[in-house]
C-alpha cells in the first residue's frame, strides 16, 4: 500500500521533512526500546512536542519552532539548498 501524495519514496522530494524525521528518530527515539503500537504513538507524540516546544534551533535564532512561528520576528535564512532547481523549457518558442 502506498501513501497518498508520495511518488517513488525519494527523500530528495522533501528534504526538510526528512531532516525533521531523522532528528526525531536519532535524538529522541534511538535510545528507547520497541513498544506496542499504542505506546509507540505516545512516545512519538512526546518527541514531536519536545522538538517543537523545548529544543532550540539554530535556524530559528535559537528559539524553539513554536516561538519562531508565533513570534512574528523575521528570521534570517541560515540554510542552503544544495539541490539544483528544476529548469523549465518554453516549448512555444516565444
Amino acid at each position: 500500500m502506498r501513501r497518498p501524495g508520495r511518488r517513488c519514496g525519494d527523500p530528495l522530494e522533501n528534504p526538510i521533512a526528512e531532516r525533521v524525521n531523522g532528528i526525531i528518530k536519532n535524538e529522541y527515539l534511538a535510545h528507547r526500546g520497541v513498544y506496542p503500537l499504542a505506546q509507540a504513538e505516545l512516545v512519538l507524540e512526546q518527541a514531536v512536542f519536545l522538538y517543537n516546544y523545548k529544543r532550540p534551533h539554530l535556524s530559528c535564532d535559537m528559539l524553539v519552532p513554536a516561538q519562531a512561528h508565533n513570534g512574528g520576528k523575521k528570521l534570517k535564512r541560515r540554510w542552503k539548498n544544495y539541490y539544483p532547481q528544476k529548469q523549465t523549457v518554453d516549448l512555444a518558442g516565444s
